[in-house]
Parts: C-alpha cells; sequence; structure tokens
C-alpha cells in the first residue's frame, strides 16, 4: 500500500488510506474478535459486538461499508468506476468462517467477492479492491490515458490490444509493421481489430453483455 500507484497517490493526498485492527474494539481480556459458530461446525466465526463497535466508531454519514466476501457480487471495473466516486470506503476483511450475519444485515451496504475462490481472508481481496480503485482516482497515474486504453475500459469493454516495444526484431519475432509505420489513423483502426479479435477469443461473455 506505500509503493508504486498507491504509494504515489497517497504521497500526493489523492486518497488517504487507514488500516484498523479489530482486536482494538475487543473488550474480551485476550482481545479476541471470534468465537464458535451456533449450531455446530468447523473454525470460528467473528463476532457482532466488536465489529459493531468498530463499524459504528469508523462509519460516516458518507460512508459505505463493503464486506469481502466469497458470497458477493463479483468485482469487476465498473464497480471500480463507481467506488472511485464514493467519498469513504470502510472495507471489512472477514476471517475464519466469517462474520456474524447480523453485521451483514444490519451495518454492511454491499457484499463483494473477487472471484470464484477461497482466500485465508479478506485482506488481499481488500488490496485487489484498493488497488483497482486507487489507479482510477485523477490523477493517479502518470498518463490518463492509460485508464482508458485498458482493458474493460468504459468506452468499449473490451480486452486491450497487444502492445510492443524494443528491439522491432527478437528472435525472428517481428513487431506489427503497422506499429512501426507512424500513420495514427492506421494504428488505431489496427489495435481496434486487435482489441475485438482477443475479446472474441479470451472472453466472448464481454461482447455478448453476460457480465453485470
Amino acid at each position: 500500500m506505500s509503493s508504486s500507484i498507491i504509494g504515489r497517490a497517497v504521497e500526493k493526498e489523492l486518497v488517504a488510506i487507514n488500516f484498523h485492527n479489530l482486536r482494538d474494539y475487543s473488550e474480551d481480556k485476550h482481545r479476541r474478535v471470534d468465537d464458535r459458530p451456533y449450531g455446530g461446525g468447523p473454525g470460528m466465526v467473528m463476532g457482532c459486538e466488536t465489529l459493531f463497535r468498530a463499524i459504528e466508531d469508523l462509519r460516516k454519514p458518507e460512508t459505505k461499508v463493503i464486506f469481502m466476501s466469497p458470497c458477493g457480487e463479483v468485482f469487476d471495473q465498473r464497480k471500480a468506476e463507481a467506488f472511485s466516486e464514493e467519498q469513504h470506503l470502510l472495507l471489512l476483511c472477514g476471517h475464519y468462517e466469517g462474520i456474524d450475519q447480523r453485521v451483514i444485515d444490519s451495518l454492511v451496504d454491499q457484499e463483494i467477492s473477487i472471484g470464484d475462490y477461497i482466500l485465508s481472508n479478506g485482506n488481499l481481496a481488500a488490496m485487489v479492491v484498493t488497488d483497482a480503485i486507487v489507479r482510477l482516482l485523477p490523477g493517479a497515474l502518470g498518463c490518463a490515458e492509460s485508464a482508458i486504453s485498458e482493458s474493460f475500459n468504459e468506452e468499449d469493454g473490451l480486452l486491450e490490444y497487444p502492445q510492443y516495444t524494443r528491439p522491432e526484431n527478437f528472435r525472428n519475432m517481428q513487431v506489427p509493421e503497422v506499429l512501426l509505420s507512424g500513420n495514427h489513423k492506421k494504428i488505431k483502426h489496427w489495435r481496434t481489430q486487435q482489441s475485438q479479435l482477443r475479446t472474441e477469443t479470451r472472453r466472448p461473455d464481454l461482447l455478448k453483455g453476460d457480465t453485470q
């Protein structure tokens, strides 16, 4: 969180990122935040008392509470764009077998998943979401055009076209001639074609409008 694009955005005060240890809100003498699940079963569940204290202390009128959960809506570029417009996001990271449902029912505004797989906790997922959001903030990228030309951009929703750099020829693999032509109109046309072809081949669901 202190390096690369996020680190520079923090330095330029484009975003403020804070970390909150839930144990600081525990009133248990051992600062525990979890307990055995009612009904039995393996693992532990993060309790509602500590979570309610933490969220109610940190929440502001403009806060949106996001719970990182494999049961949530799948995170995508559209959601990153929407979140980048929010004033204050509170990302709640689950652990163990999850959190007490009463926290979700009462305090969580949206549940988000970064994919159909299980992580040890929500910390890594929160970092993924944070990175996707911060790079969309005005001034975060060195070149604002980068966010427009990337895969899943709002303009066309296609995957990004192939990229090349020097040398022109490497082990008999040649950079496409059109990219060396200096003809910007032809280059733009070629890139559009390549984005379309790559999307048709790799992610046809994006063309069908299956994603939300």
